[in-house]
């Protein structure tokens, strides 16, 4: 690339205004992949500290890069902190079924049931495996778009339709077999 010509060079020498063109020059394309990548589930400040910490990882492994790959590394590093930020986010979030409440707070007996199929429930979803689970997970408690969940995990948008329709019928079925009624 003509306009990363030396840039590599500049970087292996701790020339920090090298750095500083790299950021002006591919901020918004790093900011793109990260926002493409969360979206519907980062925040605007997560989006910003991915980018942030992309750049400091560029910076930490300068000596790897060359001027023919450096768009790509910055690519392939934004990619790798958006999925990392997703999956903090994703710990931080994660519902702990047992800890819902039922619509009544004052049924004690209403409580206990809940709870009780909220934990048979959370049970199911992490019996159907991977990538049925998070599937699920993300639709119904993230309520994420088939769209960006197909993208999130590469798959196609009838893939996770036809996964998650499974999905649906293997949580009924488990369900009426442990004497859940619709």
């Amino acid at each position: 690339m003509k306009e990363n010509r030396g840039m590599s060079r500049r970087l292996k020498n701790g020339d920090e205004s090298a750095l500083e063109e790299i950021m002006q020059r591919y901020m918004p394309l790093v900011a793109s992949v990260i926002f493409n990548i969360g979206r519907g589930t980062l925040k605007k400040e997560d989006i910003e500290e991915a980018v942030t910490d992309t750049f400091i990882t560029f910076w930490k492994n300068r000596d790897k890069v060359d001027d023919t790959t450096l768009k790509g590394y910055l690519c392939c590093i934004a990619k790798t902190k958006a999925f990392d930020k997703l999956d903090t986010i994703k710990k931080e979030i994660m519902l702990d079924i047992d800890e819902v409440n039922a619509e009544d707070e004052f049924s004690l007996e209403g409580n206990i049931e809940q709870k009780e199929i909220n934990h048979v429930l959370g049970e199911i979803v992490n019996e159907l495996g991977k990538p049925d689970s998070e599937i699920v997970i993300r639709y119904y408690f993230y309520y994420q778009r088939i769209s960006d969940i197909a993208d999130i995990l590469g798959m196609s948008s009838d893939n996770v339709k036809v996964r998650l329709h499974r999905a649906r019928a293997k949580i009924r079925k488990a369900l009426e077999e442990r004497g859940y009624q619709q």
